[in-house]
């Protein structure tokens, strides 16, 4: 499989190949490694790099909160990451683009840390509107698109199961 993966405004060629044993071959712009992947709960997927003989990268992905958007978690960091945003651009299911309402859902089951917009804002496309715990790493979901918040479905503190709407953005 070959994906296009941005990360920070920067595009990059990924393919994978199964190498067996739940390892696989990750070529990131022609640089290969060896990668261990593993699920973590319903979504979640954690993937190990190989560093010296004494150390390892942990990279966990958990779906975002917008068509195509994953979140890598990296050392307490949380980074959006776009898998083949042109590509869905051009299939006209760019999310920046979309008319009608669009939900900012929970990608996985945790608790609501802070609520970032109110009913009645206006949001900028991949705008933060909410950032949400779970397995100990804050998440910071974003707008799918340019709008109006039209509900906040949660408040500071309260728990979510994954799926559940937290923002819906007209």
């Amino acid at each position: 499989m070959t994906f296009e993966i941005e990360v920070d405004g920067r595009t990059r060629h990924v393919s994978i190949e199964r190498a067996g044993g739940g390892t696989f071959r990750v070529s990131v712009d022609g640089a290969p490694t060896i990668v261990d992947a593993r699920r973590v709960g319903e979504f979640g997927v954690s993937l190990l790099f190989p560093g010296d003989a004494h150390a390892v990268t942990a990279i966990d992905l958990t779906p975002g909160s917008a068509p195509g958007e994953m979140l890598a978690h990296l050392a307490g960091r949380t980074v959006p990451v776009i898998v083949n945003g042109r590509r869905m651009a051009r299939g006209g299911a760019a999310t920046g683009s979309a008319h009608g309402e669009h939900r900012v859902t929970a990608p996985m089951p945790g608790r609501v840390v802070r609520v970032l917009v109110a009913r009645g804002d206006e949001v900028a496309a991949r705008q933060p509107v909410v950032v949400v715990e779970a397995m100990k790493m804050e998440n910071e979901l974003r707008s799918p698109r340019a709008g109006r918040v039209k509900e906040v479905e949660v408040v500071a503190g309260a728990s979510v199961e994954a799926g559940r709407v937290l923002v819906v953005i007209d």
